[in-house]
């Protein structure tokens, strides 16, 4: 198999053209290292077989990408001729095809030389330069003849940087990875020549280097400015692989606070059982996405251990099976000296109040209330929505994105109607900002003023002993209809009771069960409908339940239980004061009040 593998010769497009138009998934990838488009087009997993320009495109970024890393892989293991050989093939190629901008990059786009995008190429570049210096460090033969493709990349990474940071973008989530590629290329060149590298002025400390750039799209509570996991990721992992070779201890100590601040993000936000929340605008669930989870943990752990993170590893090892590569077990002695100490382990509750996130885990429940910021461009019109999570189990989960390319779905993967939060007439949340109310060890209030015309929401998640609570008040100046939304990512049962509360069970690797109830005298309507579920298959549907009154207040009550915890649950009451009453196997009870 691997004497049919070749490189394409062909320039690359937009990766996120790659989606099937009638069913709203990623297509599947084939062999990559083919360098040869699938033939009869690239499949759906529902039988569609697409082949146009956009697609091919993007193919071809897979592609590329695929040989890039691989490159990395061999070099790693010590299969140099092969790693020169290829190496010294793109070279050829870049000098051939990459010699102005991609005349065929969309009008929004920073355009890039073998790709559309020169994020793309610069994403590419980092995998070129890190092969590079990898093979320099067993020796530098035959590597001169690379030295003008890795010249062409930092050039081509520094005229992007300055594209960019002349339109006052130096928070770009771009800058990090031109950051990245100039780091790659030019210590490559310069291992390739014998030189120690000179490059930490251009790339690191400068201006715009890596250093400014993290001081100002990280935020005081960790976050990268978007408030979308994959993006924060995504920056994180890029300056991470630009400190190759650095002595942490040699980092400015402002840049070590921020790098390890973004890593308790995500080992906050993580699950027990590894999953990261696929918070505003990135991928659900994505192959590709895992090897970059466990790339970014390797290097992660080397820097500021936090052990937090071995189970996001570990889950996507899990998801990967037999598509891992490996890579992130190549990866050790990255940096110069020793790590720097290891991260605490996350509290019950935490609030990030900039980007607008609370994070409640206790009795084998997780929970997300986001209340923040829209977010840019990687927005979602999700204002106070609550997600849920076991250790391993999706119950109530943000659902991620389609690729972009796609209009439809990726507006309504953006849309309030996906999203497990409030509406009103039926229509989509304005792009807003919530504001955090209160918090203690053991509850987060937060509301929102401005997703409606003349409505207020007020969204309060607190802990009890065994089992979580939530209090949703929405006020309007007038009647209008009201709507609480439940959005599974998992199969669920509803019944409805003569009286009490509807009862929900949500199943998976563990099962939730849920009680819910509302202000006394409303007359609450549960309506149950089929909907996508998560975006990496828009076509698999999940039952969606709507508690919707006609009313100018509301409060719907909903207490939730892992079926692992106890004790029981037995009853759940909301009186005409706003006070929830949650009833026990033990005979005990407590009380939670609403907040205005």
């Amino acid at each position: 198999m691997a004497a049919l593998r070749k490189i394409a010769r062909e320039r690359g497009g937009w990766w996120h053209a790659y989606v099937c138009p009638a069913h709203g998934m990623e297509l599947d990838h084939g062999d990559l290292l083919a360098g040869v488009f699938p033939a009869g087009g690239a499949r759906c997993a529902y039988g569609c077989r697409v082949d146009d320009e956009a697609v091919r495109g993007a193919w071809l970024v897979l592609s590329h990408q695929a040989w890039a890393r691989h490159l990395r892989v061999l070099a790693h293991r010590g299969e140099r001729a092969q790693a020169v050989e290829r190496l010294v093939e793109y070279a050829g190629l870049y000098a051939e095809l990459a010699t102005e901008q991609h005349g065929e990059a969309q009008t929004w786009m920073l355009r890039g030389r073998l790709f559309h995008q020169a994020l793309t190429d610069a994403i590419w570049a980092v995998n070129v330069g890190h092969t590079v210096i990898t093979l320099a460090e067993e020796s530098t033969e035959h590597l001169a003849a690379l030295l003008p493709l890795l010249d062409g990349l930092e050039r081509a990474a520094l005229d992007a940087r300055d594209v960019l940071t002349g339109q006052g973008h130096l928070a770009s989530n771009y800058t990090a990875w031109l950051n990245a590629a100039g780091v790659a290329a030019s210590r490559g060149a310069a291992a390739a020549r014998g030189q120690e590298w000179d490059g930490a002025k251009q790339w690191l400390e400068g201006e715009h280097g890596l250093y400014a750039h993290l001081r100002v799209a990280v935020a005081e509570d960790g976050w990268e400015w978007e408030g979308s996991t994959y993006y924060h990721g995504f920056v994180l992992r890029a300056a991470l692989l630009a400190l190759r070779s650095t002595d942490p201890a040699a980092v400015p100590s402002d840049v070590v606070d921020v790098l390890a601040a973004m890593t308790d993000v995500l080992a906050t936000i993580a699950t027990a059982g590894g999953i990261l929340p696929a918070l505003h605008d990135g991928p659900y669930l994505r192959g590709p996405l895992a090897l970059e989870w466990l790339e970014l943990v390797a290097l992660a752990q080397q820097l500021v251990p936090c052990p937090a993170l071995d189970a996001v590893a570990g889950r996507a090892r899990d998801e990967l099976g037999a598509h891992d590569d490996g890579l992130d077990r190549e990866l050790g002695g990255w940096f110069a000296g020793p790590p720097l100490p290891e991260r605490p382990v996350p509290t019950p509750v935490t609030v990030f109040p900039t980007a607008g996130y609370a994070v409640l885990h206790h009795a084998g429940v997780h929970a997300l209330l986001d209340f923040g910021p829209h977010g840019g461009s990687h927005g979602h019109r999700d204002k106070l929505s609550l997600y849920l999570y076991g250790n391993t189990t999706p119950w109530q989960p943000d659902p991620g994105q389609v690729p972009y390319a796609h209009a439809e779905f990726r507006d309504l993967y953006a849309s309030t109607e996906a999203h497990p939060t409030f509406r009103v007439d039926g229509a989509e949340q304005a792009e807003c900002t919530g504001k955090l109310l209160g918090s203690d060890g053991s509850r987060v209030t937060a509301e929102v003023t401005t997703a409606y015309e003349g409505v207020r929401a007020v969204r309060q998640v607190a802990l009890g002993d065994s089992y979580l609570v939530d209090l949703l008040t929405v006020t309007a100046e007038d009647e209008r209809q009201l709507t609480a939304q439940l959005r599974p990512g998992v199969a669920l049962d509803i019944q409805l009771q003569a009286a009490g509360p509807v009862r929900t069970t949500w199943y998976g690797d563990e099962t939730l069960h849920g009680w819910h109830t509302h202000t006394p005298g409303a007359a609450v309507r549960p309506v149950t409908r089929p909907g996508p579920g998560p975006a990496d298959d828009p076509q698999r549907m999940r039952t969606r339940v709507d508690f919707t009154a006609k009313s100018d207040r509301i409060t719907f009550a909903s207490v939730y239980q892992a079926a692992s915890a106890g004790p029981a649950v037995t009853g759940v009451q909301l009186d005409g004061d706003g006070l929830l009453t949650v009833s026990l196997a033990d005979d005990s009870t407590a009380r939670f009040r609403t907040e205005d």
